[in-house]
């Protein structure tokens, strides 16, 4: 099996890290479970991360570049169904990939987004992508779309605990557009 690069150990550090913040919340999670959750020592994580703090500080700029990146790759596509179906692919994929960042997402909007003006762009930016006009808000659109997004986020990282990620994937998709407004005989 080949060595993991810095960049991989990194990866698998931060999204571990993220999805136990998300779960217990920074107070709560120590770095021994974070250890213990990747099967090293106390000392072998501080070699990556000098504390808790500085992972928690690079969980948080790792998931906001995540998430710009993601939305940059959304708004190539014009306003429709196809934004639409890209978007939701993109939260499904991402949860797949990295199921820890994609709770800590739902940790930051019910826990930190209000205290911190760049995840408060970041959340009025993905209202923008989602097609919701901030000066006169559609709360129908609105509500359809945090349904879509949270329902597909949710279900993915449920199918990735269960191994499910392939046979569910198809399903969440359609079920997220359908929250959407897009019926199947649309696509």
């Amino acid at each position: 099996m080949p060595r993991q690069t810095k960049s991989e150990i990194d990866d698998e550090i931060l999204d571990c890290a993220a999805g136990l913040f998300a779960r217990h919340g920074f107070a709560r999670t120590s770095i021994q479970q974070i250890a213990e959750a990747l099967k090293y020592s106390k000392a072998g994580l501080l070699h990556h991360y000098s504390s808790k703090q500085a992972l928690f500080d690079a969980v948080m700029v790792k998931h906001e570049a995540q998430t710009s990146e993601r939305l940059d790759h959304v708004r190539t596509f014009a306003p429709g169904i196809e934004r639409d179906r890209e978007l939701v692919e993109g939260a499904v994929d991402f949860a797949y990939q990295w199921p820890g960042m994609a709770e800590f997402g739902h940790y930051l909007s019910r826990e930190q987004i209000g205290d911190n003006p760049r995840l408060t762009k970041l959340g009025l930016d993905l209202l923008v992508v989602m097609g919701v006009d901030l000066t006169a808000p559609d709360m129908q659109r609105l509500t359809r779309a945090f349904t879509a997004l949270a329902g597909a986020n949710f279900t993915a990282r449920m199918a990735v605990k269960m191994g499910l990620q392939k046979e569910w994937r198809d399903m969440i998709i359609a079920s997220a557009m359908d929250a959407l407004g897009h019926k199947a005989q649309d696509d």
